[in-house]
């Protein structure tokens, strides 16, 4: 199984992403962020969620309150007020972990190889793991993200949320040399769980009844997109999600596009990212003269286009049942 650290901030879509991956990947530890909810909260509902689970053996590491440069915008209007508003849970059966989370994040990917990161929160861990240890970018295997957009946004009309909370340690990570593998919104709003998923998911078990009292209230009565999930599942069965090699930079400063993920789609040669294009194909920016200006930067993300939504769905029904 592939060793991952998971990086959240639950979190309902998170909660579901943590199901799915605790159940297909060798998870070494989850760091908690400043995000969806305050760290409190989001360390809380971790660990709450591990319980729920049966996973508690997992150790949660808690991480950044917040970004370095600026205050931290929580998502209580899509959350609740504890960042993970519905189920009623008991307390958490153990504490967090004293370690940092950026602590265990470095000592980890250093000490161990091939480990994944997967990151569905703000990127505030993994940007300042960076800045403590540079060469991490190089031992680790990887980072999935649920974040930012290759042409819309979320939060604001050309910002995703993760990406526009900490937009500085966006640019970070996204300079880093690190194999990025983005699932942005324009992916992540194809995999939408339908209502009646959602009382397939109430008849199963007790996770099953747990994850669909998560999505009555992330929901609020109609389908639920599972962002974080998303990125989980692309690690899990690459073939749920087609994607282009292309260059994604972060704007810091823009008045209206501050947080954005600037996505350079000129080497789709002008089809729309959801034509029935070969992606794999050879690109323009491959075959372009060197002082083109059409050529643009060097690739440094996988940027997820296309998202299977019924293997997608399958592969989170099959998970669900698979819990007690």
């Amino acid at each position: 199984m592939q060793k991952v650290i998971l990086d959240c901030d639950p979190g309902h879509d998170d909660a579901m992403a943590i199901m799915l991956a605790c159940k297909h990947l060798d998870v070494l530890g989850v760091t908690t962020v400043g995000g969806n909810g305050y760290l409190k909260n989001t360390t809380r509902n971790a660990l709450q969620v591990l319980d729920m689970i049966g996973r508690s053996d997992i150790k949660v590491y808690p991480g950044h309150a917040g970004p370095c440069t600026a205050p931290l915008v929580i998502a209580d209007n899509v959350h609740g007020e504890s960042g993970m508003d519905g189920p009623q849970l008991p307390p958490p059966s153990k504490p967090a972990e004293s370690k940092h989370g950026v602590d265990f994040i470095v000592e980890t990917v250093m000490s161990t190889d091939d480990v994944v990161l997967v990151a569905t929160g703000p990127l505030t861990n993994i940007a300042s793991a960076l800045n403590k240890e540079p060469e991490i970018a190089k031992r680790a295997k990887g980072l999935y993200i649920m974040g930012g957009g290759a042409y819309c946004g979320n939060w604001t009309a050309a910002a995703e949320f993760n990406i526009v909370v900490d937009a500085e340690a966006a640019y970070k990570v996204f300079h880093s040399g690190m194999p990025i593998y983005m699932s942005g919104v324009n992916l992540t709003r194809q995999c939408p769980v339908l209502k009646e998923d959602i009382e397939t998911m109430r008849g199963m078990n007790k996770v099953g009844k747990f994850a669909a009292e998560l999505l009555d209230f992330f929901a609020g009565g109609g389908d639920a997109h599972l962002h974080d999930a998303c990125a989980v599942a692309w690690l899990i069965d690459p073939s749920i999600v087609t994607s282009a090699f292309l260059h994604v930079d972060i704007e810091l400063t823009g008045t209206l596009t501050r947080g954005m993920t600037v996505t350079d789609l000129r080497p789709l040669q002008g089809h729309t990212p959801e034509a029935d294009i070969d992606l794999t194909s050879k690109k323009r920016w491959d075959d372009a003269p060197e002082d083109s200006p059409f050529r643009g930067k060097a690739p440094n993300t996988h940027v997820g286009i296309r998202l299977d939504f019924e293997k997608f769905r399958k592969l989170l029904l099959d998970t669900l049942r698979t819990y007690e």
